[in-house]
C-alpha cells in the first residue's frame, strides 16, 4: 500500500505512535513510499529529523508554504522557522 501520495513536503502531521505520540510535526523530506523525515524544531531538530513510517502519522490537510518555499529556493530551514510554523498551526486551531 503506497502511503506517500497522501503526504508532501511541508505538510503538517500528527504522530499516532511512539514516545512522540500526539505531537505535531512538519515533513521535511519524503524518503520512499513508506517513510518520511519529520521535524518540529524542538524535540526533533532539522539537523536530526525523525524517520517515521507513514502509517504512524495522521496527515493534516494543511501545508506550510514557508517551508515549501524555502526548500524550493534552496534556502536553509532553521529550527526556529519550523517551531514558528507549528505554533501558527496550533494558534489557528485554538
Amino acid at each position: 500500500m503506497n502511503l506517500s501520495n497522501k503526504f508532501s513536503i511541508g505538510q503538517y502531521v500528527i504522530s499516532k505512535s511512539g514516545r512522540d505520540k500526539d505531537r505535531t510535526f512538519i515533513i521535511v523530506k519524503i524518503v520512499d513510499e513508506n517513510f518520511v523525515l519529520i521535524a518540529d524544531g524542538d524535540l526533533r531538530k532539522v539537523e536530526n529529523p525523525k524517520l517515521k513510517k507513514c502509517k504512524h502519522l495522521n496527515p493534516i490537510n494543511k501545508i506550510s508554504q514557508e517551508i515549501v518555499d524555502r526548500i524550493d529556493n534552496s534556502k536553509k530551514i532553521t529550527n526556529l522557522t519550523i517551531r514558528r510554523e507549528v505554533e501558527k498551526l496550533k494558534e489557528n486551531e485554538a
